[in-house]
This record gives structure tokens, C-alpha cells and sequence, in this order.
């Protein structure tokens, strides 16, 4: 993998295809090998650029820190922006990574020119989901990852979609602990997004799994309603990882999305 430094981060990625530049950020605790499929299918008619978030798969964490504010994860996607040379993209992110998209776009708003968000949620975190992540960071600094990627996988990939589940399951007991709980306490405290969604002025796309139970289908409805010109699509017979789980459904409708934009511009 080519690895880009920079003052903020050193940050491993693939670079992959031709055209317009298609970004997309991988959820926790995973890596970006998460978008495989997407990766094969879009670097057809794009540029598809996937990071190892900070922290995660083959990107050092750094000085280790207790708490990864998304703003940091946010920055250190600009700062690969600006050393591939890219002035704006379409940015795609699941789960935490449509928070950080959601950060990026915050504080970026120029650097975006379309905008997918996929099984996540915009609301700030409420007083017992905070104590929820701070109690599940100091689990995994405790224990390690495989404990925790047992009991979720069920959740993250619905039982009935046995051929996603070993590459999810990989993925997770993967993730460095210091890292993932890192992560947990900078989302636990990451602002609310939904005021900064009434102003993206270009189309978007939401996403979500039927049965995804972390982000429920009425998540995402309230989400989409904020956006002003959004497009919802529930993919059947998935839960937290539809891109994995139903690829061919999932990448037709991002398809649709991204030649909509297309047309629009």
C-alpha cells in the first residue's frame, strides 16, 4: 500500500482507477479493505481512494493517544486529499466513517462535492451513550478485540449473510484495542451534525440496511430529512455493512447516485 506523509499523520491507503474522485471511509473498528467491492466496481469510472483511518489497519496510531477526536480523523483525510493532489471529491463514509464525513464536511464544506452516508447517524451522543463507550473502551483495553467482535457480528452482518461474516470478523480482532478505544471516546463526544446537514446545498445519498439495528431504517428517514436534496435507499436483507453484505444492491444504488451527480453538474 503507498503511504502518504504528511505534518498531520502518516496515512496508508489505495489509490485506485481514473476520473472524478470518489473517497470513502471505513467504520469502526475496521479497515478500509471493507470496501473491496466498491473498490473493484468504481475504479472503473473513478478515482477511488482508501484510507487506513489513524489507528486502523496498516496506519500507526501515533502518540497513542487516550481520546482520537473525529476532527483528527477529518484532517488527516484533507491533509490526503491535498497530497494526492485532489481539490474536491465525493465523500462516502459508513457508520463513523459518515461521522467523520459529516466533521469533514463541517469544516470543509468547499472539499465536498457529493456526500454519502451510510448506516449512521448525525445526534450528538446522549449521557448513557457515552457512558456506554467509555465502559466499551476500557473493555477492550482490558481484553483485547476478539471477545467484543464475537458478541457483534451478528449485528454487523445479519446471520443470514454467512459470506460477509469471516472478513468482518478478521477485520475486527484485527484493530489495535488502544486504538479502537480511542476511537470510542472521540466519538463519545463528538458534536451534533444535524444543524450542519440542512446546509449541504448539493444532492445526497443515505443508506441503510433493513435490518440494521445499531442505525434502524427511522434513523436514517430523520436523517435524510434534514438533508435538502437527499435520496434514501434501504437495502434489503442487510444489516450494519450493506456495502459487504448485498455489494451488487448497495453499488446500484451508488451508481445511481454518482451518475446522478453527473447530470447535475
Amino acid at each position: 500500500m503507498p503511504v502518504s506523509t504528511t505534518v498531520h499523520a502518516e496515512t496508508f491507503y489505495e489509490d485506485q482507477g481514473a476520473g472524478p474522485a470518489l473517497l470513502l471511509v471505513h467504520g469502526h473498528p475496521f479497515d478500509h479493505t471493507m470496501w473491496r467491492p466498491q473498490i473493484e466496481r468504481f475504479s472503473r469510472t473513478h478515482r477511488v481512494i482508501t484510507p487506513d483511518l489513524r489507528g486502523y489497519g496498516a496506519t500507526p496510531l501515533g502518540a497513542r493517544p487516550h481520546s482520537t477526536d473525529l476532527g483528527v480523523f477529518a484532517e488527516d483525510l484533507v491533509a490526503l486529499l491535498d497530497d494526492l493532489g485532489i481539490d474536491d471529491c465525493v465523500l462516502a463514509g459508513l457508520s463513523m466513517g459518515g461521522q467523520i464525513a459529516m466533521e469533514l464536511y463541517r469544516r470543509h464544506p468547499g472539499r465536498i462535492r457529493g456526500l454519502v452516508l451510510a448506516d449512521t447517524f448525525p445526534a450528538a451522543e446522549t449521557d448513557e451513550g457515552k457512558a456506554a463507550r467509555n465502559a466499551m473502551a476500557d473493555r477492550l483495553l482490558r481484553e483485547g478485540m476478539r471477545g467484543y467482535a464475537d458478541e457483534v457480528l451478528d449485528r454487523m452482518v445479519a446471520p443470514y449473510n454467512t459470506h460477509a461474516a469471516p472478513h468482518v470478523h478478521r477485520m475486527m480482532c484485527a484493530t489495535d484495542p488502544v486504538a479502537a478505544a480511542a476511537a470510542l471516546r472521540g466519538r463519545a463526544e463528538r458534536p451534533d451534525y444535524r444543524e450542519t446537514l440542512t446546509t449541504v446545498p448539493f444532492p445526497a445519498l443515505v443508506v441503510v440496511g433493513r435490518d440494521d439495528t445499531y442505525t434502524p431504517v427511522a434513523d436514517a428517514e430523520d436523517m435524510c430529512a434534514l438533508l435538502p436534496h437527499a435520496t434514501l435507499a434501504v437495502v434489503e436483507r442487510a444489516a450494519h455493512l450493506p456495502n459487504l453484505e448485498r455489494p451488487e444492491e448497495f453499488d446500484a444504488v451508488l451508481e445511481n447516485y454518482l451518475r446522478s451527480l453527473v447530470r447535475t453538474n
